[in-house]
């Protein structure tokens, strides 16, 4: 049965679900678009006349479409398999399979296997819209070949990441910002390698060339490149970059599922469950208790007031005072999400200081307003992930444990539950709010932004946070399976970051008159629209979702033009507008239709 049961059972049923399909379809349609945008925004604005100016085609696209393809396929590699075991851990059903004859090897590699299934259908499927481009030159098959050998090493990789991540992890949160901070460290890290200068150093093997073995992303860009003579040397041999990748993705890969195989059932069932907190005097699991059970306790304590309770073994102890809004004093002043979440944030405050490092060593050289952006938005675009992020495992963490439902039947208000939620997701997740704040402050004080546009950066980020944290609520609350919410959630917000960099790299790389390309992006803010209101609107659709759908994209590439014309005050106009009008949309329906967002039935809707 391959690598077990567990393998067998998905590769029986995945073919079964017509959602496969539908996510396959719009991924290879949204790869097609973004071709067919560039190739309308190249035809619109120059004449092309010769072969020579369709091979420079030809590789322009692959140089973009390659790096888009490696980074959705081990962003949804890595998510998928941490969402997976999550999922399994949530519900309690990861210690029932522990229960099974299923070996070590068997749960951790059949999991692993099970959750790629699908990226590597998406893959696979991008193939022919590749091959494509060979035809109109610039691109070999070669290329292509090496493409899909790094590719694919990576994918092994991200995913061994992500499962490993969540079989030593207990929260969904610390399991999916974890493994999505050490992708985004590790690239960062040989990004940084990748830019120092060869000047002083050994000629055996280049800055360079050890970020292209080391990061597939580099790897990739290499290949991209049709005369890329970087080589890495092991021994006597001579590796070029998609090889060497390709070796050290597997050997972190074998290296991660070892560590799985071995510690699984250490592991599991989580320490953090079955030990007590010495430091509060109570159960771990009381600090993380669902919010039903706050909301029975706040009940109660008008009663009990200042009286001293009785902890099994530990005599008596004050009472905590808990707040007329339960959910948001569970939020804020309990370790709701595990204390190893302090190391998100850490990690989250190096990123950034690694960023203004390199924002200050740009200084001197007075960069232009996209070299700017290509140091200061990684900072905001994390931000925004892990708040999302945050604010949907909020909601499904509750929902997993069945805590939505005993919601709806105490005296909570939906303002209370909503508000609070939104609260505690904006405190647990202070460090992405007011760091990218702190970074628009540092383009002031370095001369690099004028005080004005500092105060609309920082105007606009804060808008574009709390529709991160709103879209994650709204999102939890629609979707009965965690896994789905998690994924719907996050590739929505995935696909905004990335639809704006890709737009932004079609506009630079063809230059040409802005006005102009309008036309050849209408088709991509359409289909950017219908997918906004499937992943918003479809399960509680409103009218005002339904323009905010199709509004977002619209204005998004509208702020997008006003950013490149350097028309600051246009880009910020566009991002408040849209962005504010959307998250108030998203809002309504969570507070005045509560009981229809979060009591639906689950009938008809998988449950693995």
């Amino acid at each position: 049965m391959l690598v077990g049961p567990v393998f067998t059972r998905e590769l029986q049923i995945l073919p079964r679900r017509g959602r496969l399909f539908a996510a396959r379809g719009a991924y290879v349609g949204a790869l097609a678009a973004l071709m067919i945008t560039a190739w309308q925004v190249l035809a619109g604005t120059q004449t092309v006349r010769n072969v020579g100016e369709f091979s420079y085609f030809g590789t322009t696209i692959f140089q973009l479409l390659a790096p888009l393809h490696l980074a959705a396929a081990v962003f949804f590699a890595a998510l998928s398999t941490a969402a997976a075991v999550a999922h399994e851990k949530d519900r309690r059903t990861l210690d029932l399979l522990l229960l099974t004859s299923l070996t070590n090897s068997e749960l951790v590699l059949g999991k692993l296997s099970a959750s790629l299934l699908a990226v590597v259908d998406f893959t696979l499927a991008a193939l022919p819209l590749f091959a494509i481009l060979v035809l109109f030159g610039g691109v070999d098959f070669g290329q292509l070949g090496a493409l899909v050998v790094v590719t694919s090493a990576a994918i092994v990789a991200a995913g061994s990441l992500g499962s490993t991540v969540a079989l030593w992890r207990e929260k969904s949160f610390q399991t999916l910002a974890v493994t999505s901070l050490a992708i985004v460290v590790w690239t960062g890290a040989w990004d940084a390698v990748a830019r120092v200068p060869q000047a002083g150093l050994p000629a055996a093997n280049t800055p360079q060339a050890w970020a292209a073995a080391m990061s597939p992303w580099h790897a990739v860009i290499a290949v991209a490149r049709p005369f890329d003579d970087t080589r890495f040397y092991v021994g006597g041999a001579a590796l070029p970059p998609w090889a060497a990748s390709t070796l050290c993705s597997l050997s972190a890969a074998l290296l991660l599922n070892a560590v799985a195989i071995w510690k699984v059932r250490t592991w599991n069932p989580s320490r953090e469950i079955l030990a007590p907190d010495a430091m509060r005097g109570e159960p771990a699991h009381a600090a993380s208790a669902p919010a039903w059970s706050l909301a029975m306790r706040s009940a109660s304590t008008a009663t009990i007031g200042a009286q001293s309770i009785a902890v099994a073994g530990r005599g008596l102890r004050p009472s905590r005072q808990v707040w007329d809004n339960p959910i948001l004093w569970r939020e804020t002043m309990t370790w709701a999400y595990g204390r190893r979440v302090l190391v998100v944030r850490l990690t989250f405050a190096a990123v950034f200081a690694a960023l203004a490092w390199a924002l200050i060593g740009l200084v001197a050289t007075r960069p232009s307003a996209v070299e700017l952006a290509a140091i200061a938005a990684p900072v905001a675009m994390l931000g925004a992930f892990l708040i999302n992020l945050q604010a949907v495992t909020a909601v499904t963490s509750e929902r997993d444990v069945r805590a939505i439902d005993l919601l709806l039947v105490t005296d909570l208000t939906a303002k209370e539950f909503v508000f609070g939620k939104l609260g505690g997701i904006l405190y647990n997740t202070k460090e992405m709010v007011l760091l990218p704040a702190v970074m628009s402050g540092l383009l002031w004080w370095f001369g690099l932004a004028s005080g004005e546009t500092a105060a609309y950066l920082v105007v606009g980020w804060l808008v574009v946070a709390a529709f991160a944290a709103v879209l994650g609520l709204h999102i939890g609350m629609n979707y009965a399976n965690s896994r789905h919410a998690a994924a719907v959630s996050l590739a929505t917000v995935f696909f905004l970051v990335v639809g704006v960099a890709v737009s932004m790299r079609i506009m630079v790389a063809f230059s040409g008159s802005f006005q102009a390309q309008l036309q050849p992006f209408l088709a991509t803010i359409v289909g950017g629209g219908v997918g906004l209101y499937v992943a918003l609107g479809r399960r509680n659709p409103s009218p005002a979702i339904t323009l905010a759908s199709f509004l977002l994209p619209l204005a998004t590439f509208y702020a997008l033009t006003s950013f490149l014309l350097e028309a600051t005050l246009a880009t910020l106009l566009a991002v408040v507008g849209a962005y504010t009008f959307t998250t108030a949309a998203l809002l309504m329906p969570a507070v005045f239709e509560f009981d229809v967002a979060t009591g639906r039935t689950t009938a008809g809707e998988e449950r693995d």
